[in-house]
């Protein structure tokens, strides 16, 4: 099938007015018959490496049947690829997450393909928990981490630390033996400590400002020790909530889109309506496109956009399409080790697109080839 006259996006050339090939699952250079695609805007699937939950399921619930329908959801959205992000829980509780993670890729029951678990907690520190439950919170723990990765068969590709906790940095080595991305997160770690847990080897920052020390002109915290290490690279939660227009735009140019990765941080509620939704332990309340933790507004929880939402939402605050595609799609595939087959709409890799209208919406999904919602 060719995708004909549509804007295509090109990692390094922005998008170009061409036609995209697919064959038997595979982006090509040539097909037979064709669908006339003007006016569209074709993007690579998008992978969300940092979200919760969607359509009243959470991954942190351990189910298979909610990790499937949050699997199918998300493909219906355009992502592709997911990433889920466990809760602070007892290491039983997410052994159990993890083991279900491990049963589904070997199933592979469908929808979005599983890549890999995001452990965002245990490993936190009390004052930054945010929305985290403080029950369960422990100190770094390469041993419990290990045990971890052994539940989920390897599918542990990154864990959030809070730097400053004690061992944190014997923590990060014994991380990457294990073959997992370590993301400064939940912490109170100003910028010394952040800058030598990062020299130790710690590559991300887990959802930049929030729930970290502020960035200041004399206290440049996480913010600033990430921007001073070129390797790494910055979570940015675009539901337009979590962070000021002006400050996603200044990210963008401080970083330069190679190392903003856009994520939803998406709960339950996602899909969902309003009302009052379990949450770790914990209950929050969604108000239009607000999760709070019940009884203190003040909290964020979490978002209620999914990613292909977030990356409309970021070209409203002045963000190119081009910009935001590279930092849902691109950039996460880099990260998690899978962009030699997804990604990007080069020839060869997985046919996983996403159709966009002149407006950004989303007209129709291909998984390996296939229409799998919407329509050409």
């Amino acid at each position: 099938m060719k995708l004909a006259g549509g804007q295509v996006f090109d990692s390094t050339k922005g998008f170009i007015l061409r036609d995209l090939c697919v064959e038997n699952g595979l982006i090509t250079q040539d097909a037979d018959s064709s669908v006339d695609v003007s006016g569209c805007y074709l993007i690579p699937g998008l992978t969300d490496l940092h979200f919760h939950g969607c359509v009243g399921e959470d991954f942190s619930d351990a189910s298979a049947e909610g990790l499937r329908k949050m699997a199918d959801y998300e493909l219906s959205r355009g992502i592709t690829q997911i990433c889920p992000a466990g809760m602070t829980l007892s290491e039983e509780i997410l052994t159990d997450v993890c083991k279900t993670a491990a049963a589904h890729k070997a199933a592979g029951p469908g929808g979005a393909e599983l890549v890999g678990i995001n452990l965002e907690g245990p490993f936190l520190c009390m004052a930054k928990k945010g929305a985290q439950n403080g029950a369960y919170l422990h100190n770094p723990d390469p041993a419990m981490l290990h045990r971890l990765q052994v539940a989920a068969n390897g599918l542990v590709k990154l864990v959030t630390l809070a730097c400053e906790q004690p061992g944190a940095m014997e923590f990060i080595k014994g991380a990457i033996d294990d073959g997992v991305t370590v993301s400064l997160g939940h912490t109170t770690a100003n910028y010394d400590t952040a800058y030598a847990a990062y020299a130790a080897g710690a590559r991300q920052a887990t959802h930049l400002f929030n729930a970290m020390l502020p960035f200041t002109h004399r206290e440049p915290g996480v913010v600033g020790a990430a921007f001073d290490h070129p390797e790494v690279k910055v979570e940015l939660i675009c539901d337009g909530v979590h962070i000021h227009p002006s400050v996603i735009r200044t990210v963008f140019q401080l970083f330069g889109r190679d190392r903003v990765i856009m994520v939803s941080d998406s709960l339950r509620a996602t899909g969902m309506p309003d009302g009052e939704y379990p949450f770790g332990g914990q209950a929050i309340e969604v108000h239009g496109n607000r999760a709070t933790i019940k009884g203190d507004p003040n909290t964020l929880a979490g978002s209620v956009s999914d990613l292909m939402q977030c990356v409309k939402t970021v070209t409203g605050f002045g963000i190119s399409l081009e910009d935001a595609v590279t930092a849902a799609a691109v950039n996460p595939a880099k990260v998690l080790g899978i962009y030699d087959h997804v990604g990007s709409l080069d020839v060869g890799k997985n046919a996983n697109i996403a159709v966009l209208d002149k407006d950004y919406n989303l007209k129709a999904v291909l998984f390996h080839g296939e229409v799998v919602s919407g329509a050409l």
